[in-house]
């Protein structure tokens, strides 16, 4: 079924004078920010996305570090698009910041309309972004929120007569939201629309403002039929559902989100299978408060860290290996962190068996 890469294929010989600035269009540019982009463009420079796609082929996707295998489809797709080949990129940011336990992206593409795009990076495959996304199940205004916000004004600052668009997917569309939310009212004043690609909410600290109700009117979030991610903590914007080839987890997969010409295929609303394990998951976490998801997270993290593995693909190399480097770790830690450890798994477990009988009862009477 057509995805991204179909409608680049469809639709990459109209500029964008022809055929307006779109929901793909966005989502494209969010997928763009975690091409190897680090790599590729030299500090300061401000490159087109066909010369970028030319020094991608040149190196060579196997010299280059590619987190998805079909980017490397997309990049010389768009690259040889005339949609796409000559909207500028600027302002190219990569962040890994292991004691603050930050990893951020972000980069700047300038359009033919005469707006920006911000456009920020999710999770990659490192450890630290891993830790960052489960940080926000306790914390707000992390790092790498708060370096999104001060990107955004820089960005604004230094093309001050241009409309702005913004977005990201998974964190990033976190990233997108809080920055739009806390940035000056300048700013502000010139955003057209924040796009969400199944990216996470915040907490009721955040949620309760008033910037946050001000900002969420022009957030535009987007989430697969069996959302996970994108269902987690809280959201007062409407979603629009995607249709895609995947299922469970892998639907988080922007490649696996089905399109027809300019649009995405969109359902009704989720599957009850999102909406159950949205509800478990948020029973569970009322059953923790903030301190013990800190504990919880960080013994867990320390123990991985053990392992002296930097990214997933690397526990995943010696898996025998670190999966016993882990089990010592873990006999290593103190009791009161084993119960801690083993109340939290069983508190899931019973509301997960309650759940699944309410879910059959439910079944049942109707």
């Amino acid at each position: 079924m057509p995805n991204i890469i179909d409608y680049v294929k469809w639709r990459g010989d109209l500029s964008l004078n022809k055929s307006k600035f779109n929901e793909i269009d966005s989502l494209i540019l969010n997928r763009f920010s975690y091409f190897p982009l680090e790599s590729l463009i030299k500090e300061g420079e401000m490159v087109t996305i066909k010369e970028l796609s030319k020094r991608f082929i040149k190196k060579g996707k196997e010299n280059l570090k590619i987190l998805w295998e079909d980017d490397a489809v997309l990049f010389p797709e768009i690259g040889e698009s005339k949609r796409f080949e000559e909207m500028v990129v600027v302002e190219n940011v990569t962040k890994m910041e292991k004691k603050l336990e930050e990893q951020f992206s972000a980069v700047t593409i300038i359009l033919p309309d005469n707006t920006i795009y911000v456009s920020f990076r999710g999770t990659d495959n490192t450890l630290i972004g891993w830790k960052e996304d489960f940080n926000m199940s306790f914390k707000s205004h992390l790092k790498s929120q708060i370096d999104a916000k001060n990107y955004l004004e820089n960005i604004a600052t230094k093309y001050s007569n241009k409309k702005i668009r913004l977005g990201g997917h998974s964190k990033g569309g976190n990233l997108a939201i809080y920055a739009s939310i806390f940035a000056n009212l300048d700013v502000k004043n010139r955003i057209i629309n924040v796009y969400n690609n199944d990216g996470p909410g915040f907490h009721e600290d955040i949620t309760n403002t008033e910037e946050y109700q001000n900002a969420i009117k022009k957030v535009i979030t987007y989430i697969p039929q069996d959302s996970i991610f994108g269902m987690l903590l809280n959201h007062e914007e409407k979603f629009i559902v995607v249709q895609s080839t995947q299922k469970g987890f892998m639907e988080h997969d922007v490649y696996s989100w089905q399109v027809i010409g300019k649009k995405f295929v969109v359902l009704s609303e989720v599957t009850n299978g999102s909406k159950f394990i949205d509800k478990t998951i948020k029973n569970w976490l009322n059953n923790l408060d903030l301190n013990t998801r800190e504990q919880i997270i960080d013994i867990i993290f320390e123990i991985i860290n053990s392992t002296e593995a930097n990214t997933l693909k690397d526990l995943k190399l010696s898996l025998m290996k670190n999966a016993r480097i882990i089990l010592s770790a873990y006999n290593r830690i103190g009791n009161e962190d084993k119960k801690m450890i083993m109340t939290t798994i069983t508190t899931l477990l019973t509301i997960l068996k309650e759940n699944v009988k309410e879910e059959y009862n439910n079944r049942n009477i109707s």
